[in-house]
């Protein structure tokens, strides 16, 4: 009896214990983006929630103002997300990545993966996924596309064309788009979670 009772006075203060422990072996996925209209911030929001489905993943939604080096340190998965700007990602968006620590190489290995939002069809939106992905690429990280073919270099939302220019009200993006960016949330969670344990 006495050691029975041993045992589960300490596994009840082991427990918490473990659980912390197992918490922070969780992988995490960083999702940075730049948003001046809303609707890059609404396809981070999708790409979240996409993410979060995978219930063994820790998700941090962060603008690319709030992201900082011990964000991108911790991460095992980053998805960077940009409007369309000349076919080319944001001046701050290209500023975050500009800081990235290159030393070291501490963001080798890391999954990486885009979105953006653009005005209109064929207005930039590959290049702009490309240029994040390129970037990524030369810090040696792992980058990813979207689900299938039809999202080869991540997912993007046309917001100022016909039809997607009239999306339902209090929606910053149209329906099929935040799909997307659900689809690519989920794959880099699942894809993160897998490589987390082959090593």
């Amino acid at each position: 009896m006495r050691k029975t009772l041993s045992f589960f006075l300490l596994f009840s203060l082991l427990c918490p214990w473990m659980r912390a422990s197992m918490a922070q072996e969780r992988p995490s996925v960083l999702i940075a983006y730049y948003s001046q209209t809303g609707h890059t911030r609404a396809m981070a929001e999708a790409v979240a929630r996409g993410a979060r489905s995978v219930k063994t993943v820790n998700v941090k939604l962060l603008t690319v103002t709030e992201a900082t080096t011990e964000d991108l340190l911790k991460a095992d998965a980053i998805i960077v997300g940009s409007p369309v700007y000349n076919a080319n990602v944001a001046p701050e968006v290209a500023s975050f990545m500009n800081r990235w620590p290159f030393d070291g190489s501490s963001m080798r290995d890391k999954i990486g993966a885009a979105f953006v939002s653009s005005g209109g069809i064929s207005a930039g939106e590959e290049l702009t996924q490309l240029n994040i992905l390129h970037s990524m690429m030369v810090f040696g990280m792992i980058v990813v596309g979207g689900e299938d073919w039809r999202s080869a270099f991540g997912a993007s939302a046309i917001t100022g064309e016909k039809p997607f220019d009239q999306v339902v009200t209090g929606k910053d993006v149209a329906e099929e788009f935040e799909k997307k960016g659900e689809a690519l949330g989920k794959r880099v969670a699942e894809l993160t979670v897998r490589w987390k344990r082959a090593h």
